[in-house]
């Protein structure tokens, strides 16, 4: 089956949501929270990833995780993982009981694909232009089709090479080559199709453009910060939440928005 193939099926049995100019959604992906070890990426990033979902409950925003939520290949316990990151997952919980939580698997946390679905849709209320929503490993052979093989590399062999820096070459976050060849099929997609695409999978925060309808919400484990999308009013905004500075020298959790904000009507 061809990447264009998988990425469709992704689509067949889609979670729907309206989209119209009072929708506030936030889009994350590829937090990859972890145990609590050395080898938890999202570990040094928790505290961004709290101030952000504290704004958004306040707001009203309602959360989107793009897959890849928890790294569930380099661990086996989620209830280890919930351990080690009790404030994100009660803020996490808090969007749930008030029915403000969405999200789709990913190659990593995989073992959710029954209770989770692997795309959304975000149908358009005004002028049909729908928003198309999934992790992106379908566009990745390896971490889509041969994800078991990926998962025992990364559990048994890349796990214990990353404590000593080795990069995982399996990872489209961490081999350029796979992240270029995913994200030019992943356009494809989007321009054969005529949709919108929202992924993560790759590492890369972008909004796409009219003439190259594909973005992405980027990860929770740059070390620069963490990156989402915010959709209000039918337009995209790529967010980046990072450490500031202040005159005084005091640091402050600072959002700053990231290029240009991208509306609906702008696809059309």
């Amino acid at each position: 089956m061809s990447s264009s193939s998988r990425i469709s099926r992704a689509f067949q049995n889609p979670c729907r949501l309206p989209l119209d100019q009072s929708s506030r959604y936030v889009l994350f992906s590829d937090c990859h929270r972890g145990a609590g070890k050395s080898n938890d990426n999202f570990l040094k990033n928790e505290f961004l990833y709290v101030s952000a979902l504290k704004h958004y409950m306040g707001q009203n925003f309602t959360y989107i995780e793009l897959g890849d939520g928890d790294e569930l290949w380099e661990n086996r316990s989620l209830s280890d993982i919930k351990a080690a990151h009790g404030e994100s997952f009660q803020l996490l919980s808090e969007f749930r009981q008030k029915n403000r939580f969405y999200a789709v698997y990913g190659n990593h946390d995989i073992s959710k694909r029954k209770e989770l679905p692997s795309g959304m849709i975000m149908e358009d209320q005004e002028q049909q232009t729908d928003l198309y929503l999934t992790h992106g490993h379908q566009a990745d052979f390896l971490n889509c089709v041969l994800w078991p093989v990926s998962r025992f590399l990364v559990r048994y062999l890349w796990r214990p090479l990353e404590q000593l820096g080795v990069p995982d070459p399996t990872s489209a976050a961490k081999n350029n080559r796979k992240k270029k060849r995913a994200e030019k099929r992943l356009t494809h997609w989007a321009r054969q199709h005529h949709h919108l695409l929202i992924t993560g999978h790759t590492h890369h925060p972008m909004i796409g453009t009219p003439s190259s309808p594909y973005s992405n919400t980027g990860s929770c484990v740059s070390p620069s910060g963490i990156t989402c999308i915010e959709i209000t009013n039918r337009c995209l905004t790529l967010i980046k939440w990072t450490l500031g500075t202040r005159p005084d020298r005091t640091l402050f959790v600072e959002r700053i928005p990231l290029g240009k904000t991208v509306c609906i009507h702008d696809y059309a």
